[in-house]
This record gives structure tokens, C-alpha cells and sequence, in this order.
């Protein structure tokens, strides 16, 4: 999979997704992050890229025409207009569920804010999705689109060591992840649960289902409502009310 950054600090988004698991996938040749600097493509001798808002106001606001040139620079150099996320506090927040969609994306182009945002009129012209990392707002779209690009990056095959570890975690099937336990056996007289001592690996997978929901009930009751649970998980849940 194929990611375009459109950003004014292409260095920021290059350093932050460079190691680790993401890393190690653009070493494998399993993802690919390109990060292009919207300022190279102004016509300003000045290399300026925002002007003040028509109608006043605080701010300055990123001109169409350097975002817009771009956009069209990676679109002729694939071929083909892929599906370009503007991320922005206006849009749905970002979910595990898009996550997979956009993993399904041969390329993704996704388009960082500054400033007090950008001229409309382009938003019009390239914009596809709108998408929102939650209702709050920070300085630009960069720490966004790296969040973005490493939770797509972690449902495209190969990219994850471990094949269960995408569809076993936090918020698959809208439950949380169950508790984790490693070695020692015990630690600060805390003890790991017996039962994931027993070796019977049906009684442990019933356990870690329960611990789940439990989990889900106490810290994210809003998921329950759309969890995939069974007649007699919904009964348990009612139980403990």
C-alpha cells in the first residue's frame, strides 16, 4: 500500500514513521510512505502558501493553487485519482472499521491542514473523505495522518509479525482487549489468573471473551451497544447492571 502525505513538514511525518513496525514494512517493500511538501509546488518567488481569509478574521488560511498542483503531481505520477482524506475536526472520527476500509486502498492520499485551514474551493475539487482523529484540535493535520497511517498500516497482510494479532485486539468486533499477563508468575504479590496456568486453551479463550466485555462494560459502556455478542453474553451483561 501506497501512502501520500501531502504536508508543509514532510520531515515531521518521514521522522515519525520511519522506525518501528511501520519501519520495518517500507524496509520490506509492504508500504510505502511518501511524504510531499505542498510548498514546493507554489508559484510565490517567496515560497508562501497562505494569505489572510476573505471576510476577515484571525489567521491565515492555505492557498488552493500549491495544494491543488500537489495533489495533481501525485495523481499523474500514478496514473489514476485515489480516495484523498482531508483530516479535519469537521469530519466522522476515525474508527478501527475505516481503518480496514482504507487498508483495502492500493494508494491514499491524505491531506494535512494549517493554519486556520484551507481555501474551500480545493477541498471541493480533491476531497474525498473527511476524517476526524477526535473532537479536539491541534496545529496541523500531520500528528493525524501518522495516527491514520499507522492504524491502516497494521490491516495490510504482512505488515504485523504476528497474523492474529490485527483481528484479536482492542475494539475488534467493538470490544476492548482482555487482560495481558507475561512472567514472572507473580509480581509485587500479584498473582497471574490460574486459568491461563491450566493449558486448556478453549476454558482460556472463554475466559479472555468474558474479560473483554467486562473490560468494555467498565471502561467503553458506548460499544457495548454494538458489540457482536451472544443472547447469553447480553444476559450475563444484564446480570451484573
Amino acid at each position: 500500500m501506497r501512502f501520500h502525505i501531502l504536508t508543509l513538514f514532510p520531515e515531521m511525518v518521514e521522522q515519525g514513521l520511519n522506525t518501528s513496525i511501520i519501519g520495518r514494512a517500507v524496509n520490506k517493500g509492504l508500504l510505502s510512505i511518501h511524504a510531499v511538501n505542498i510548498r514546493d509546488y507554489t508559484v510565490d518567488r517567496h515560497k508562501k502558501v497562505d494569505d489572510y481569509p476573505y471576510g476577515g478574521g484571525a489567521g491565515m488560511v492555505m492557498q488552493a493553487q500549491p495544494v491543488y498542483d500537489a495533489w495533481e503531481s501525485i495523481v499523474e505520477e500514478i496514473g489514476y485519482t485515489p480516495r484523498t482524506v482531508y483530516l479535519t475536526p469537521q469530519g466522522p472520527t476515525f474508527t478501527q472499521t475505516m481503518a480496514k476500509n482504507y487498508a483495502k486502498e492500493k494508494d491514499l492520499i491524505l491531506l494535512c491542514g494549517h493554519y486556520e485551514g484551507i481555501d474551500e474551493r480545493v477541498l471541493e475539487e480533491i476531497v474525498t473523505d473527511y476524517v476526524s482523529i477526535g473532537d479536539y484540535v491541534l496545529t496541523g493535520g500531520e500528528l493525524p495522518a501518522m495516527v491514520m497511517v499507522d492504524a491502516i498500516s497494521r490491516m495490510v497482510p504482512g505488515v504485523l509479525t504476528n497474523e492474529d494479532s490485527g483481528s484479536t485486539e482492542s475494539f475488534e468486533g467493538n470490544l476492548l482487549e482482555y487482560p495481558q499477563y507475561s512472567r514472572p508468575e507473580e509480581w509485587n504479590g500479584k498473582k497471574v489468573p490460574p486459568i491461563l496456568l491450566s493449558g486448556d486453551h478453549k476454558k482460556v479463550d472463554e475466559w479472555r471473551r468474558e474479560q473483554a466485555i467486562l473490560r468494555t462494560k467498565e471502561r467503553r459502556p458506548d460499544l457495548l451497544k454494538k458489540a457482536e455478542l451472544t443472547e447469553k453474553e447480553r444476559a450475563r451483561i444484564e446480570e451484573l447492571a
